[in-house]
């Protein structure tokens, strides 16, 4: 029986060293469990502000060999020309990574508090900057810290973890999930070319509220409405299954690029990664500067209330039933 059973945790161990080489988008308590002592594995927790989280609350309780990073003071996001939520450089983001413990061969897995959809979009969006910058290995721990908890109540660790030996990571900016301000201007007025889809909620796709930072209220012209929150099942606090997204993300245009965005790239993070990560398009890119670096230039067009689209399909819904 001790025979066997040391037969099963080593096959569990080999099956989570293997998934680590495949670096698979999201992965679950069980993988992290097996890949605690994994050497390459860098478990970041990023809990912060959103999720009522922070330093102090890491220490009073975190998964054993990870270490803490605030998603919005560490510099995953920075500022510029009063514009917040932007990339930061290739030096900015390898000083951050390499003070994490990140090196080149490391497979990074973020793990969101595991409370709201707002907080898994911390991670979609640490989780594409590490795309952005060349880094293929990394996941998010779908359910976060919330499903460790839940799954392994024996195995919190508390207090400091010992800081992690300078990593080697090098960042090199990669365009193909990145657009800026001036590509996303070329491509209003022309659907047929690209689907800017907006991540936000209705009041503020709208027009009818927008987030403190943004100059004005309003969407991109064209943008098509697909609030983040869609991709997230509430009760479980999780993103949904493959199934679901896929019958969910129906209405996005499959033969054309998408450009996600939202007020400051921040749930626009977790439409890209559903469709770039998930359902495996590899057309999707994110757009950081958003509604709040779109407004601030009066001379790119706003759009305010219903389109002519969502007008037709309010019409044959409510005829449908």
């Amino acid at each position: 029986m001790i025979y066997l059973n040391r037969l099963l945790f080593a096959a569990l161990l080999w099956a989570g060293f293997a998934s680590a080489a495949t670096a698979q988008p999201l992965v679950d308590t069980n993988w992290v469990a097996a890949n605690l002592s994994n050497e390459k594995v860098v478990l970041i927790d990023l809990r912060n502000k959103i999720d009522k989280g922070s330093y102090e609350t890491f220490l009073e309780g975190h998964i054993p060999a990870s270490i803490h990073s605030n998603y919005l003071e560490d510099g995953w996001r920075v500022g510029r020309d009063d514009v917040v939520g932007l990339l930061p450089s290739e030096a900015e983001f390898e000083a951050l990574a390499r003070k994490l413990g990140v090196s080149q061969d490391s497979h990074v897995v973020f793990i969101p508090a595991g409370v709201s959809s707002s907080d898994f979009g911390s991670s979609a969006r640490a989780y594409w900057t590490f795309k952005v910058f060349g880094h293929d290995k990394v996941s998010i721990l779908n359910g976060g810290y919330a499903a460790w908890q839940a799954d392994y109540p024996s195995q919190i660790e508390q207090g400091a973890p010992i800081a992690p030996a300078s990593g080697d990571f090098v960042a090199r900016f990669q365009p193909q999930g990145y657009i800026t301000m001036q590509q996303v201007a070329e491509l209003v007025g022309r659907e047929d070319k690209a689907t800017l889809l907006d991540g936000r909620n209705a009041q503020q796709y709208l027009g009818d509220a927008k987030h403190p930072k943004a100059a004005q209220a309003g969407r991109i012209p064209g943008a098509q409405m697909l609030f983040q929150e869609t991709a997230y099942d509430l009760k479980e606090n999780r993103l949904k299954s493959a199934q679901e997204l896929t019958q969910l993300y129906a209405e996005v245009d499959a033969d054309q690029p998408v450009i996600s965005y939202c007020n400051t790239g921040h749930w626009a993070a977790t439409n890209w990664f559903v469709l770039s990560e998930v359902l495996g398009r590899k057309d999707v890119k994110l757009y950081d500067g958003s509604m709040v670096e779109w407004s601030a230039h009066s001379d790119n067009p706003l759009a305010i209330g219903q389109s002519n689209l969502d007008k037709v399909k309010g019409f044959f819904k409510s005829i449908l039933g």
